[in-house]
C-alpha cells in the first residue's frame, strides 16, 4: 500500500512571495508567481491571523544566504527582508534537497533549520558541518545567532527538517550515522527536542528503527499538527537496494515513534527525493516521489496508516519534489517539477482536486521554467484558489 508524507507542504499566499504575477487560469484557479530578488527554494507557512511568512535562498549554491520575508495581506504589505543566518555563506542549494526549511510554533514565532554550508562553523572533529537552527526574536526584527543542534549524531548528507506546535514544542529532524558508524545502512533518523520553544534543545535521540537505514542524498520531512501529533516521512536504504518511504508518528512530542512502510521502491541508487504535508477539513495529507512519479495520501490520526493514495495525473515519469495546499473547502492543489535533475532546472505542473480525490480541470503547466536547484510551492489563496510560486 502506498503511503504519503508531505514534507515539506510548502503554504504560500497569494500575497507572498510578490514577484511577479504572471497568470491565472480560471479553469483551475491557479495563479503563478516567481520568487523575488531571483532566489529560489521558497518555503512558506501561514499563522492564524492569515499572515504569511516565507524564507528563500539566494546567492551562490554552494554557500549562500536565506531571507525571510512576512505579509500580513494586500499587495506590496511585505516586510523588509531580514537575513535568517548570521554566518555570511553559511546556507546551501546545492542538490535542491538540503536547502532551509521554516515552520511555525507558539505564540507565532518563526523557527528555521537547514544544513550547514561547507564555510559553516562549527565543525566536528572529523571536518563535518553543523545542523543550525535560528528562531526570530521576540520583538519580531531579526533572528537569533544560528546554533548547531548536532551533538553526536554528525554525518548529513540529505536535507533536515523542522516542526513545531502550538504548545512550544520544536523538533529538529535530520539524518545520519551513530557515533563511529559509516554508510546508508547504519544511517538513522534522528530528532532534537524542545519544549520551551526553541530557547533549549534535548541531545537528539534516534527515531527510525536501525535496521532500515536512511537514503544519503534524500531530504526528510517533518510536521506537527493541529492536535500535536509529530510525523516523519523518510527514504529508508536496507541493503541499499530497497529505497522505501516509512513515515513516523509521534503522539508524545517525540519520545515514541510509529513506523509504517508509506512506498516501495527497489533501485540501487540515491535518488535525492523531497517530501511534503498539508492539514486541511479532512486531517494530514503527505507526498513523496516513487520511481519518478509523485503521490500524495492521507495518513489516519491514530495508527499513522496512509490511504487515498493518489497519483498526479499523466505519463510523464520525471516528477520530483510534490508540494500540497489545502483549501478551506477541501479542494487540493497538488504541485511538483518535470525534468529537474543534479544542476538541471525543469517545469513546474500541478493538478486541483476536489474534496472526494476527484480532479478537476486539466494538468496546469508553468509559464516559465524551474531553475537550477530550484523547487515549486502552493498555497490556498484566502478567498479562494491556489498560487503556486517558483
Amino acid at each position: 500500500m502506498r503511503t504519503i508524507l508531505v514534507s515539506a507542504v510548502i503554504s504560500i499566499s497569494l500575497l507572498v512571495l510578490i514577484a511577479s504575477v504572471r497568470s491565472v487560469e480560471p479553469a483551475a484557479a491557479v495563479t503563478q508567481m516567481r520568487v523575488p530578488d531571483g532566489g529560489i527554494q521558497p518555503q512558506a507557512v501561514v499563522d492564524e491571523r492569515g499572515s504569511v511568512h516565507v524564507i528563500y535562498f539566494r546567492g551562490e549554491p554552494a554557500h549562500g544566504d536565506i531571507f525571510y520575508v512576512r505579509s500580513t495581506g494586500g499587495v506590496g504589505g511585505f516586510s523588509r527582508p531580514i537575513p535568517v543566518n548570521d554566518q555570511p555563506g553559511s546556507a546551501i542549494a546545492t542538490g535542491t534537497v538540503r536547502g532551509a526549511q521554516i515552520a511555525l510554533g507558539r505564540d507565532g514565532r518563526v523557527h528555521v533549520a537547514w544544513n550547514g554550508s561547507g564555510t559553516a562553523l562549527p565543525k566536528a572533529t572529523s571536518g563535518v558541518g553543523p545542523l543550525l537552527y535560528t528562531r526570530i526574536n521576540d520583538l519580531r526584527t531579526a533572528f537569533e545567532p544560528a546554533r548547531n543542534l548536532v551533538q553526536e549524531a554528525y554525518g548529513l548528507d540529505g536535507g533536515s527538517a523542522v516542526a513545531a506546535d502550538r504548545l512550544g514544542h520544536v523538533y529538529v529532524v535530520w539524518h545520519a550515522p551513530g557515533a563511529g558508524e559509516q554508510g546508508e545502512g547504519n544511517r538513522r533518523v534522528w530528532v532534537a527536542r524542545s519544549s520551551d520553544a526553541g530557547e533549549s534543545f534535548e541531545k537528539e535521540t534516534p527515531a527510525s528503527d536501525r535496521s532500515t537505514g536512511a537514503c544519503g542524498c534524500c531530504a526528510l520531512g517533518a510536521f506537527a499538527d493541529a492536535r500535536g501529533a509529530l510525523h516523519v516521512l523518510y527514504r529508508t536504504a536496507f541493503e541499499t537496494m530497497h529505497r522505501d518511504m516509512h513515515l513516523l508518528v509521534s503522539h508524545d512530542f517525540g519520545a515514541r515513534f510509529s513506523s509504517t512502510r508509506v512506498d516501495r521502491w527497489t533501485v540501487g541508487a540515491c535518488v535525492m527525493s523531497t517530501q511534503a504535508f498539508a492539514e486541511g477539513p479532512s486531517g494530514v495529507l503527505t507526498a513523496w516521489e516513487t520511481e519518478g512519479q509523485v503521490y500524495f495520501g492521507r495518513i489516519h490520526p491514530t495508527t499513522g496508516q496512509v490511504s487515498d493514495v493518489t497519483g498526479a495525473p499523466g505519463a510523464d515519469r520525471t516528477r520530483k519534489h510534490p508540494v500540497l495546499a489545502v483549501g478551506a473547502d477541501g479542494d487540493v492543489l497538488f504541485a511538483w517539477t518535470e525534468g529537474t535533475a543534479w544542476n538541471r532546472g525543469g517545469s513546474a505542473a500541478w493538478q486541483i482536486f476536489d474534496s472526494h480525490g476527484r480532479p478537476t480541470g486539466p494538468i496546469g503547466r508553468g509559464d516559465h521554467g524551474v531553475p537550477v536547484w530550484g523547487l515549486v510551492a502552493a498555497s490556498a489563496r484566502p478567498n479562494g484558489g491556489f498560487a503556486v510560486v517558483y
